[in-house]
């Protein structure tokens, strides 16, 4: 190993730092050498550039490259809305055409992307996924294997309803605010939701979209207190829609008497977990997801490794953050 990439190594397992060890323990595998005389080209595909988690990804990719710009570039590219799933295939296009080495790309829709990513494939493009996987059966249809390097969605949003279960009882009713409904993450935090209300006896008497954005949350939000006078809690695949449901409470007038969790634990929303408008919401590393995305690809170039030879999954930690964990 040249002394670039102990330093490579060494800093992609120092932002794994405190809690996150299962990441640090795959950043020392990562032992790739950058062939003699080249230079891999990086493209990262990201959603939304106006989202707080999208921007903490973005922010993480170019100081990770800054480090190591002599052993690889970074194109960045983003979209403008959570939903532009046509803006970002657009872009997946463009990378091949720049004949990128690999694409780390955080998809905007889990089975839209399938076709672009193949493409991205079959042109010898080592092609990742972060934040969001690309569905399975549409996956194994187009017979291609993509790894995803990022977290147990499922298991994350259980966690959180589990501790929301604590304050609640049997026979309460909640409603779900859940992200783009065709987007396999979304999906993910919506059944670990159901699993964790579901284990305590909770109904579920609303489940609805609210792409992932904070007008659209406070808009269901709006709508399921409309409808269900009994609502007890608003558990919201995102923290842009908690948000939203905390401001669709207060219009309401029903401050104090429903709880709202969310999910990313993005700055914005630690004032509202300090005054308990927001019961809790779960950190999944977008900085993390990003680096390792990257140096996942990276090591998988400088090996020459096929698409096929990689490891489906790379589970990265999450952690629940409360009002007495910010």
């Amino acid at each position: 190993m040249t002394q670039n990439m102990r330093r490579r190594v060494l800093l992609a397992g120092a932002l794994a730092a405190t809690g996150l060890s299962g990441i640090a323990r795959f950043a020392s595998d990562a032992r790739a050498e950058v062939p003699p005389g080249t230079k891999p080209k990086i493209a990262l595909v990201l959603k939304s550039m106006s989202d707080p988690f999208t921007v903490a990804m973005a922010d993480a990719a170019r100081n990770y490259q800054n480090h190591f710009s002599s052993q690889f570039s970074l194109t960045i590219r983003g979209t403008v809305k959570q939903t532009d799933t046509a803006a970002q295939i657009h872009m997946v296009d463009e990378m091949i055409k720049a004949k990128m080495n690999a694409i780390v790309i955080a998809p905007t829709d889990s089975k839209a992307l399938i076709p672009v990513v193949a493409r991205a494939i079959k042109a010898g493009i080592i092609t990742i996924t972060i934040d969001n996987p690309l569905d399975d059966v549409a996956k194994a249809a187009a017979g291609i294997s993509v790894p995803f390097v990022g977290p147990n969605n499922r298991n994350g949003a259980k966690q959180v309803g589990d501790y929301l279960a604590k304050s609640l009882k049997p026979g309460d009713q909640v409603g779900i605010i859940e992200g783009i409904s065709v987007s396999r993450n979304a999906q993910q935090r919506t059944a670990g939701s159901r699993d964790a209300m579901e284990a305590a006896g909770v109904e579920v008497v609303a489940v609805e979209s609210g792409n992932w954005e904070y007008g659209k949350g406070r808009n269901v939000a709006a709508k399921m207190l409309a409808e269900h006078s009994q609502l007890r809690a608003l558990l919201c695949g995102n923290d842009n829609m908690a948000m939203g449901a905390v401001d669709a409470i207060r219009d309401a007038g029903r401050n104090g008497g429903i709880y709202v969790t969310g999910y990313d634990a993005i700055d914005a929303i630690k004032p509202l977990l300090a005054d308990g408008r927001v019961l809790a919401t779960m950190n999944q590393f977008a900085d993390r997801q990003a680096v390792f995305g990257i140096d996942f690809a990276l090591k998988a170039v400088t090996e020459r490794r096929k698409e096929r030879e990689l490891s489906p999954v790379i589970e990265t930690p999450l952690q629940l953050v409360t009002a007495s964990k910010r």
